[in-house]
């Protein structure tokens, strides 16, 4: 795996989506991508997360950006998890952590005493050109919206 840089081209991916259809991030070249991977849908961390995204997300797509959420989670749970909380952006499903360890979101955890592999809650911002314009790893749920808006105005 390439470490990953500011300014570096970013992997590209095709998932599937929630809506079974399959995205690739070179769809998207033209414009802003917001991409973070969580854990898993529905768990109180990750749907504060997503909620806080969309709480936001109205400015994001105001400034010719889109969000993308990346969890291992199949398409079908992610659906559920999308109209349970009235999530506008997408969410793709990375089951074989694929791309998530392409991003160095993917890697040792440790809670209540045991080391497990896993999700590592990180924030990527893509630019126009497919290039990463800044990134963050392990971050709280809590601090996501800020980051993502922070993320596009770069």
């Amino acid at each position: 795996m390439q470490q990953l840089e500011t300014g570096l081209r970013a992997p590209d991916f095709t998932l599937t989506a929630d809506d079974g259809r399959e995205v690739s991030l070179s769809d998207f070249r033209g414009q802003r991508v917001v991409i973070y991977f969580y854990p898993r849908a529905d768990t109180p961390g990750c749907t504060k997360q997503a909620c806080a995204v969309r709480d936001v997300y109205d400015r994001i797509q105001a400034d010719n950006a889109v969000v993308i959420g990346i969890s291992p989670d199949p398409p079908e749970k992610l659906t559920r998890f999308r109209e349970k909380h009235d999530l506008p952006f997408l969410l793709l499903s990375d089951p074989d952590h694929e791309v998530a360890v392409a991003y160095g979101a993917w890697g040792e955890k440790k809670a209540f005493g045991r080391t497990y592999e896993g999700v590592i809650r990180s924030h990527f911002a893509i630019d126009e050109e497919g290039r990463i314009a800044d990134f963050q790893v392990n971050v709280k749920p809590t601090r996501t919206a800020d980051l993502a808006l922070r993320l596009i105005e770069l």
